[in-house]
């Protein structure tokens, strides 16, 4: 019988789940997963997972004290919702599962460095080794010099948001555990730019993955690649053989259900005999490559505010939650809210630009596949991340 491309391409790439959906992680069996706000606002938000949210929010504000505001409380919870949720999936995933740093601390580095050591902190005192934790962390300078002095502590790093070469090697100079290149959002930009539709062997995202995988090999870095931010199977099949590919449970589905031969396109061995130049850097050279860089500029700051609007929305969720915990909110009502606050021109429809946040639960929601959320798709689909496990 032959093999599906999920079954080959795991003899060559870790698969790793990018969502926040327990079920979904499951079926797929990844080695590793990941997940963010976004993930885990349409996650918290359905009845399967209602008892962790709720248990959270109800020990934070135990311990915060008679005194705090909501949102003090909140803020206490969301950390150790995320870890709670990181809990959960590190039951069924053997290896590890990334925690995102606040997006609003991006360019803050001693803050950046205060939140992973908490998250941590908070991952061991449940009985957890660091060594299954990746703290994600965008791309910025300060981003990753704050990693650069946790890797020194044994705490891994995951830096996300990563679009441009300066970027890549800055994280491989500071001895950064892993990187996850964006290939879908780099494609997306480069589509809007030029008007172009591109094949997978010519797609902008796939070829920046590509040069950042050779470039490690070709000199030994020890950080690992994880592509990530897939738009269709096309750009998974051209990365094939990279260190990591996070992948949406849509197309995790699709891999699995698909009989094909899989070619290895990325080899350590073949870029270990490319010609490629070295690049020292520093802050100077990176500020430099990141400002003639438009479309890493551009990304970066557009997923940082895209990032930080999912935190907003999730914080907003958990304190309606707060307010009404036992009073029985309906997931529509919370649907309502989420419209409202990603519909940014206020045209009736959220766009894949305005939804800025993870692409999995775009993919999800938008159940028509034309490229935008209604809101009737808001109101019956925010399940369907979960659905997705069940197909």
């Amino acid at each position: 019988m032959a093999k599906t491309l999920l079954e080959q391409l795991r003899d060559m790439t870790v698969v790793v789940a990018d969502t926040g959906d327990i079920q979904a992680i499951a079926k797929f069996k990844p080695r590793d997963t990941t997940t963010n706000p976004s993930l885990i606002t349409a996650a918290a938000q359905m009845s399967e997972y209602h008892s962790i949210v709720d248990e959270t929010l109800l020990q934070a504000k135990h311990d915060a004290g008679s005194g705090a505001t909501d949102a003090e409380i909140v803020t206490l919870a969301f950390d150790r919702l995320a870890v709670a949720f990181g809990k959960k999936i590190l039951e069924i995933v053997p290896k590890r599962v990334s925690t995102e740093v606040d997006a609003r601390l991006s360019y803050d580095t001693e803050a950046t460095i205060a939140k992973a050591r908490y998250l941590i902190s908070e991952y061991e005192q449940a009985g957890i080794s660091r060594e299954r934790i990746l703290i994600k962390i965008a791309s910025t300078w300060e981003g990753i010099k704050a990693a650069e002095v946790l890797e020194k502590e044994g705490i891994h790093c995951n830096l996300t948001l990563l679009f441009g070469m300066h970027q890549a090697i800055a994280c491989a100079e500071a001895g950064i555990t892993l990187i996850s290149p964006f290939v879908g959002r780099i494609l997306d930009w480069y589509v809007k730019e030029t008007g172009k539709q591109y094949v997978s062997t010519e797609d902008p995202g796939v070829q920046s993955v590509t040069k950042i995988y050779n470039y490690y090999k070709k000199f030994g870095y020890k950080t690992e690649v994880m592509g990530a931010s897939f738009r269709n199977l096309g750009e998974i099949i051209e990365l094939a053989g990279c260190d990591l590919l996070t992948i949406s449970p849509k197309l995790l589905a699709e891999l699995d259900s698909t009989e094909a031969e899989l070619i290895r396109k990325l080899d350590p061995a073949k870029a270990t005999g490319m010609d490629i130049e070295k690049i020292p850097m520093d802050k100077e050279t990176f500020d430099k490559m990141h400002a003639e860089d438009r479309m890493a500029s551009e990304k970066l700051d557009e997923g940082i505010k895209g990032f930080t609007k999912a935190l907003e929305t999730l914080e907003q969720l958990l304190t309606s939650r707060l307010s009404r915990l036992g009073a029985g909110e309906t997931v529509n009502n919370a649907a309502e809210g989420i419209f409202q606050a990603y519909d940014l021109d206020g045209d009736g429809f959220i766009t894949r630009e305005e939804w800025l946040g993870t692409d999995a639960v775009f993919d999800a929601l938008d159940e028509d596949h034309d490229g935008k959320i209604s809101p009737e798709e808001m109101g019956a689909g925010l399940g369907a991340v979960l659905q997705l496990a069940k197909m």
